[in-house]
């Protein structure tokens, strides 16, 4: 009887474990995909400037775009990551009225630069938070 009680108790514990580990992904993507729209329209907006003394700045934001993408591809299928970044990107767009990056740089840039620098904390964090 205290066998049965253990292997249920076990598969209790795996199968939460599991649960919360999807969840501090989905949180993770989450914030991959905002990340890679964030580097997305920084690097069309530094294009539109059309100024060769940004072009290294605005492939830079490309590669760290793709950076996003590619880790987000990890944890889901690669249309799934797509069409999240689109929607991203889209009520990033929205949220700035016309009003240029400033108010995206503020909320993402850091941000974002600490997750492609080490996202292994990152998702580490939300396991945590997920707890």
């Amino acid at each position: 009887m205290i066998v049965k009680q253990l292997v249920w108790a076990a598969m209790a514990i795996g199968v939460s474990s599991s649960a919360l580990a999807g969840e501090a992904e989905q949180a993770f993507t989450s914030e991959l995909h905002q990340c890679a729209a964030y580097y997305q329209l920084g690097s069309q907006m530094v294009a539109a400037m059309n100024a060769p003394q940004m072009a290294a700045v605005g492939e830079r934001l490309k590669n760290n775009a793709k950076e996003a993408e590619q880790l987000a591809a990890k944890y889901e299928s690669e249309d799934a990551a797509q069409q999240a970044i689109t929607k991203a990107t889209e009520e990033m767009m929205q949220s700035t009225g016309g009003k240029g990056m400033g108010a995206l740089m503020q909320r993402y840039k850091d941000k974002c630069q600490d997750i492609l620098n080490d996202p292994q904390k990152r998702l580490d964090y939300w396991v945590m938070a997920k707890m």
